[in-house]
């Protein structure tokens, strides 16, 4: 937790404890339902909490932005920004039942009442458009940008920012050629975080296209 507060020093009293209850709570979850490997999850707090805050390091989501989370897995990226964006929506989506179970029953321990969770692929939701789209190397730019191409709105408070923040490590060079995605950006995350951890981990940044 205090790494946590290393980085983001002015959260409330509130997020304090949302984000001391975690460390706990997938602890207990995470002898039910195999969501993070034995060593990482004591690391919890540096590989996944304060990775999924590398997004706030480089995108703050306003007051009533909607964001779709694909593939959150246990909740991450979605739960630790919906923690530090308590006025943005969050959409938290999964193709594995129980893991959205899992983040349903920490996102109610949390008192988050700005997450939705559900079970459903990406590709697969109906009417409802997002300002962002975030997620943690679910798959290869080139199969992830189809999943979600039609899932931005058109309008709002953040049309002319839409886009994907997605969080992935490594050489990327390839990977963004073979998508053929253009205007994309690369936002290392150890300009933020001095761990070793963080040394080839980025942001990726794909505008709405």
């Amino acid at each position: 937790m205090e790494l946590i507060k290393k980085y983001f020093p002015n959260l409330t009293e509130k997020q304090v404890d949302q984000f001391s209850q975690l460390q706990a709570l997938y602890s207990e979850w995470n002898e039910k339902v195999n969501l993070i490997s034995r060593k990482d999850i004591e690391n919890l707090y540096e590989r996944h909490i304060l990775h999924s805050l590398g997004i706030a390091k480089v995108f703050k989501f306003g007051p009533n932005t909607d964001i779709l989370d694909v593939g959150t897995g246990g909740g991450f990226p979605g739960i630790p920004l919906a923690i530090l964006f308590p006025e943005a929506n969050f959409h938290l989506t999964d193709s594995i039942g129980k893991k959205i179970l899992v983040v349903k029953s920490i996102s109610e321990a949390l008192g988050l009442t700005n997450v939705v969770a559900e079970n459903i692929r990406a590709e697969s939701i109906k009417g409802k458009k997002f300002d962002y789209v975030v997620s943690r190397a679910v798959a290869q730019l080139k199969e992830f940008y189809p999943w979600v191409r039609n899932k931005f709105k058109n309008q709002g408070v953040a049309a002319n920012k839409a886009g994907i923040l997605y969080l992935k490590g490594g050489d990327l060079e390839a990977e963004i050629k073979e998508s053929k995605l253009k205007r994309v950006r690369l936002h290392s995350l150890e300009k933020f975080f001095e761990e070793d951890f963080f040394d080839t981990k980025k942001v990726v940044y794909i505008p709405r296209q």
